[in-house]
């Protein structure tokens, strides 16, 4: 098992870390999380190398992607960067990319009753007037879990506040930071329920962020 216990912080600055062949030819992986070799709960950042191809599977507690570069594909249509899918428990596809690409995935973390198939394009999108000067793109809500984009102009502090049911973010660009450190572009942070911080920022910064969903 790798970074489950919720109860700790975890940041893992992803350019950092090593590609890891996955059993498909061509597409490798940086783990974050996994419960075990090839089921069970796990994020990732996952890589197809151009003709990279999965063959068709299941997944029995739901799909979580946002394509971070490049065109991934499957029997349902293309998605470009910038896209975000769900794919609801049981359902199944063949994946691939002609081109490459590049994605953030989240395997069998969906409650059961999360039965919402998502395709946001979010370079369409609207983005909404959030707290302070803060932007927000809501990609999902389903009883206390949202996900969103958050963009943040150079120089914005946020107010000190507390995440009921944990956060979890990727730095998308920009870079992000609170008391504790500063997080480059492609870092990933998992923070647990009830913790707290004081996030700011001095350049514009983008974040795809989630809240609400981590075990007590």
């Amino acid at each position: 098992m790798l970074n489950l216990d919720f109860s700790q912080r975890v940041i893992i600055k992803t350019a950092e870390q090593p590609w890891i062949d996955s059993p498909a030819a061509g597409v490798r992986r940086k783990l974050l999380e996994r419960e075990e070799a090839e089921r069970g709960r796990a994020t990732s950042i996952v890589e197809y190398k151009p003709g990279a191809s999965f063959k068709t599977h299941q997944h029995p507690l739901g799909e979580e992607i946002l394509v971070l570069d490049g065109v991934f594909s499957d029997e349902n249509g293309d998605y470009p960067a910038g896209t975000y899918i769900r794919n609801p428990p049981g359902t199944a596809h063949a994946p691939f990319s002609l081109n490459g690409c590049k994605l953030l995935v989240k395997l069998h973390q969906f409650q059961p009753d999360d039965s919402r198939t998502v395709r946001i394009n979010t370079n369409t999108a609207k983005w909404l007037p959030g707290q302070g000067d803060l932007q927000v793109m809501p990609l999902h809500s389903h009883g206390t879990e949202h996900v969103a984009l958050v963009k943040w102009p150079a120089r914005e502090v946020f107010k000190p506040h507390r995440h009921m049911g944990g956060e979890e973010i990727l730095v998308l660009s920009g870079e992000f930071c609170d008391e504790r450190g500063r997080y480059p572009t492609g870092t990933w942070m998992r923070s647990p329920h009830m913790s707290t911080h004081h996030p700011f920022v001095d350049e514009e910064t983008i974040i795809w962020v989630k809240t609400g969903h981590l075990p007590d």
